[in-house]
């Protein structure tokens, strides 16, 4: 019997390794992914972009130097392969890969990073959010070209977060300097912009926009991702994002197959989880979410100037600015209700302004408002607030404690309803409060321009890095709700926390940085500038047919979408 030399052996087996590779490699490619946004992007530009829903789009559009790890949380290399820093903190030089290509084909270079920051994000004449978080003491960073794949960051001081800023997206020169030179640039790739102009790196390039409807995304071929195996990225074809305003409709598209995955809330967990065999799912409990959920109350004492009249009334105003007014409404909240009720038992308590997700910097230690009526009423008595025969407030002059609780009538957040069991908690102790649904654009129009309102139930996304909530914790910051844009802190404890935020954007010691923060949490807790309701649970339900899922509070489903693939 003839036998088969080892060589050819060897040759054989490899052809066939090599041929069963191949084959497997080749069956991860295609498919589509089936999502939903709850309304239509207001832009594809990111460094104008403040809405939620732009940046879900976005976020498969542009990429930054770094990026966190979805699972510990610490900053991981992105378009920067690696970084050095000198000895005083204060120069960072970063080294680009060479591998990136923008969605034209056209290189990435060192020239796009310097764009971004010196024509984009620190141009007087572009508003955008990142302004803000990335001027350090009153200064901007200098950044400057060292090479064609090299940048050179220079901090006027020490900026503890700098790194994890670094996240920040990088847009293209060649494509945008000519809108930045006309001025306009903050209109440019708006959603009329036809998908071919939209230009990043990212791992898919919007193919097409049909408003109200739906955004297609296709496979960026020049993605310079790999896979562990050496594969080029990303494995599937499109992923589809359907516009559905209705999280009931979003559910019901995902019953009906419409939709591959889906947000799942506390409500509909009972719906759908003794259908997950039937329907081929599996929902993921990722954790606590990052987003706030808070009742506020209008602190702001100037005037407006059109009219001379008080943005708030008077009278109202002494209301709000006593601490021990605010104190009540915290004790009078059943947050235990809101999570029975909305959430069927699925979420937390709130007590201070971050999330435990939010890890080492998160404070478990603040003070917290136990649901006491009584002892709601009893501050307010103390307070001077008085009690009429009916069980209704009075304050001290004898002016019936009303007013009005404002909240966007979206339907997408669960907050009306949540602002309707506050009104029942705050009726229980005596206030009569008026709730008044308004479209979110009234809302924010009122909250950041006509400062016409008494107390609003809204809520603000947040994350793991406590420096970049400094929009609304600083005495300046114009999301400081209750008293934006403040000349100097009006309160004592608006004056430390500015200091807060000053020392520890500076401190490079995590321990000191975290006394800083934990302090802060301590502050918000104590003043209660906003009262906070209950935090929700991460929770998705997701088709049983990808590989590759690995579902994170911090990064979501599909954080890893450019590894997903469709099991065949």
């Amino acid at each position: 019997m003839p036998r088969i030399k080892p060589s050819f052996v060897f040759i054989f087996c490899c052809v066939l390794s090599w041929a069963h590779n191949a084959h497997a490699s080749q069956s991860l490619y295609g498919g589509s992914l089936v999502l939903a946004v709850s309304s239509d992007p207001k832009t594809f530009n990111d460094i104008v972009s403040t809405d939620a829903n732009s940046g879900t789009v976005t976020s498969l559009l542009f990429e930054g130097l770094t990026t966190a790890d979805p699972f510990t949380l610490k900053v991981i290399p992105d378009l920067a392969e690696s970084w050095t820093v000198s000895s005083d903190g204060l120069q960072w030089t970063f080294h680009l890969r060479k591998d990136v290509k923008w969605f034209d084909g056209i290189a990435f270079s060192a020239d796009d990073v310097v764009f971004t920051f010196n024509d984009l994000i620190y141009n007087p004449d572009i508003p955008s959010s990142s302004k803000d978080v990335l001027t350090i003491d009153g200064k901007p960073l200098k950044v400057e070209k060292i090479d064609q794949y090299t940048v050179r960051f220079t901090l006027p001081v020490k900026f503890a977060p700098f790194l994890r800023s670094m996240s920040q997206t990088i847009l293209p020169e060649h494509c945008l300097i000519q809108a930045v030179k006309q001025k306009k640039f903050p209109f440019t790739w708006g959603i009329d912009t036809p998908p071919q102009e939209i230009i990043g790196t990212g791992p898919f390039m919007l193919s097409e926009y049909h408003p109200g409807e739906r955004l297609v995304f296709k496979r960026n071929p020049y993605y310079w991702k790999r896979s562990a195996q050496g594969e080029a990225l990303p494995y599937l074809d499109k992923v589809i994002y359907l516009i559905i305003p209705d999280p009931q409709g979003q559910l019901l598209k995902f019953m009906d197959g419409e939709l591959d995955a889906t947000s799942v809330g506390g409500s509909d967990y009972p719906l759908l989880k003794p259908l997950e065999a039937q329907k081929n799912f599996r929902i993921y409990e990722a954790g606590a979410d990052y987003a706030s959920n808070f009742v506020t109350f209008n602190l702001n004492p100037g005037t407006n100037p059109k009219t001379g009249k008080p943005f708030v009334d008077p009278v109202k105003l002494s209301w709000f600015t006593d601490l021990g007014f605010r104190r009540a409404i915290a004790h009078a909240i059943d947050k235990k209700k809101i999570i029975e009720i909305l959430n069927n038992g699925f979420g937390l308590p709130q007590i201070g302004p971050m999330s435990p997700s939010s890890g080492f910097f998160y404070d478990p230690d603040v003070q917290a408002y136990d649901y006491n009526l009584e002892k709601a009423k009893e501050i307010l008595q103390k307070a001077g607030f008085k009690y009429r025969s009916d069980g209704t407030l009075d304050d001290a002059k004898g002016n019936p404690v009303e007013f009005n609780l404002y909240t966007a009538d979206t339907g997408t957040t669960g907050r009306e309803q949540m602002a309707a069991i506050i009104r029942s908690d705050l009726e229980r102790i005596g206030m009569k409060v008026n709730l008044v649904p308004v479209e979110f654009n009234t809302l924010v129009n009122k909250l950041m321009a006509s400062f016409d309102w008494d107390m609003v139930m809204i809520g603000l996304t947040g994350g793991v890095e406590p420096h970049f909530g400094q929009n609304v914790w600083r005495s300046s910051g114009g999301l400081h709700l209750w008293d934006p844009h403040q000349d100097k802190p009006a309160t004592a404890w608006e004056k430390r926390m500015d200091e807060i935020y000053d020392q520890g954007a500076q401190e490079l010691d995590e321990n000191k940085r975290k006394v800083l923060y934990d302090e802060f949490q301590r502050i918000v807790a104590d003043e209660l500038p906003v009262i906070y309701t209950v935090l929700n649970m991460d929770m998705y339900a997701v088709r049983n047919k990808f590989g590759n899922l690995k579902p994170t509070v911090n990064g979501g489903a599909f954080h890893n979408i450019e590894e997903i693939y469709i099991k065949k």
